[in-house]
């Protein structure tokens, strides 16, 4: 058994580009939604989103990787920089590492199809009626489509993509469950330095869904806020007003390293990982058990594996959606596994501040545990004007606040009833 570590952070938000900019943001409640800027969405229902600002991903690239861009689609582009933070924020010098103890594990989803990309190749297999001729796509479409097309929607590809740059050669693996896959990328990545099969690892997340296609797949679900009030009011977890999450992108990388490995190189250490939870409602696709029994089951089963007792958990990083059914669910879960601790135990989300970054969300939360634990502050939730009575925990209102937390939790509850939790501890060597 290994201690397991986190001695980077890396973070592409839309409120910030890099791990000050980023916690600054989070700790000022400086919010990063805004009208959606990357195309025309003013025939659509929703018109808002949390999007990242623009960045230059070549920079983060090594030459020989830079002709990568043209088969990398955003959510890679941002996994690429997420990681290259990480690694510089680490201290990091690969090249003395042995490849093969290098790890990568990230979380991602769905990657939505660029249409106006595929455009040509689809209009060219048209007939005079404007209908699809499979047969003549079939004789056409080899040629008008980019012959590495494909590369660029493949989930696996930003895991890929991290260890091409960095010449990863260790474990290598992608987590697809929706919401909570940044989170089980973190989990997976700890289990795998716990139990020898690398040294380090970069463990997160990378999403980006924000396009005509994905906005209209989610506000039909129904799961997307079409509130009118300012952008950057629209996302408020808690709050009586909420009615539906807003859509967000990014990434966020997390360096997690054996213990002993850190020491040698006298790294800065943020904060240890000590467990990971899963577990699946088994409910229902659309929505959270009413019960939060799989929540519950998530939560109780990171903090076994952590060997840390409730009453230890200073704050809990909230998975914290801004719908109406998520919000009430977590809410209960924490009362069925804190019980008459709940109402004192402090728990926020940051998804008030940068949307919802669906299989990026729990890594980048990840990042801003760490941060709170190092820096013994807990960024607030903004917007929490009127509580929800349903709601009725401490979910730090609207301003940071400093205070001293040992032991803290994150959690994550995937679209179809997948839960995952984490556990982190302040380390004090």
């Amino acid at each position: 058994m290994h201690r397991v570590v986190v001695t980077g952070l890396g973070v592409v938000a839309p409120n910030g580009i890099g791990k000050r900019d980023f916690w600054s943001a989070c700790l000022e409640g400086r919010s990063g939604v805004g009208p959606i800027r990357s195309f025309d969405a003013s025939a659509h229902p929703v018109k808002v989103a949390a999007e990242v600002p623009d960045f230059d991903v070549s920079t983060f690239l090594p030459p020989s990787q830079r002709k990568s861009l043209k088969i990398m689609s955003r959510a890679m582009r941002f996994g690429v920089a997420a990681a290259s933070l990480a690694v510089q924020d680490s201290e990091l010098d690969l090249n003395k590492e042995d490849p093969g103890q290098v790890g990568v594990v990230m979380g991602t989803g769905l990657v939505p199809v660029d249409l106006p990309e595929l455009g040509p190749t689809l209009a060219g297999a048209l007939d005079e009626n404007g209908q699809l001729q499979t047969r003549r796509l079939g004789q056409q479409g080899a040629e008008a489509l980019f012959p590495l097309w494909i590369l660029k929607y493949l989930p696996n590809m930003v895991a890929a993509h991290i260890s091409l740059a960095l010449n990863a050669q260790g474990p290598n693996s992608t987590i697809t469950t929706a919401c909570s896959a940044g989170t089980q990328a973190v989990g997976e990545a700890f289990r795998l330095i716990d139990r020898g099969d690398a040294d380090i690892v970069l463990a997160g997340g990378a999403d980006s869904r924000i396009d005509p296609l994905m906005i209209l797949a989610y506000t039909a679900l129904g799961a997307l806020s079409r509130s009118a009030r300012p952008a950057k009011e629209i996302s408020r977890p808690y709050d009586r007003g909420r009615d539906g999450f807003v859509l967000g992108e990014g990434a966020g990388v997390l360096v997690l390293e054996e213990l002993e490995h850190a020491r040698r190189r006298d790294a800065i250490i943020y904060a240890e990982v000590l467990g990971m939870g899963t577990s699946f409602d088994a409910y229902a696709a659309t929505k959270p058990d009413p019960e939060a029994k799989g929540a519950a089951r998530a939560i109780r089963s990171a903090l076994r594996e952590a060997r840390v007792d409730p009453h230890d958990i200073d704050y809990i990083n909230a998975h914290g959606t801004s719908t109406r059914l998520n919000d009430i669910m977590e809410t209960m879960a924490v009362k069925h596994v804190f019980g008459d601790g709940a109402r004192a135990l402090p728990l926020s989300s940051i998804k008030s501040m940068v949307g919802h970054l669906i299989g990026a969300a729990g890594a980048v939360e990840a990042v801003a545990l760490a941060l709170t634990l190092q820096r013994g502050a807990v960024p607030p939730t903004i917007n929490l004007n009127q509580p929800d009575p349903e709601c009725d925990l401490d979910y730090v209102p609207n301003c940071a606040r400093e205070m001293p937390v040992s032991v803290a939790l994150s959690t994550s509850f995937g679209f179809g009833g997948q839960n995952a939790a984490i556990v982190m501890r302040r380390f004090d060597g």
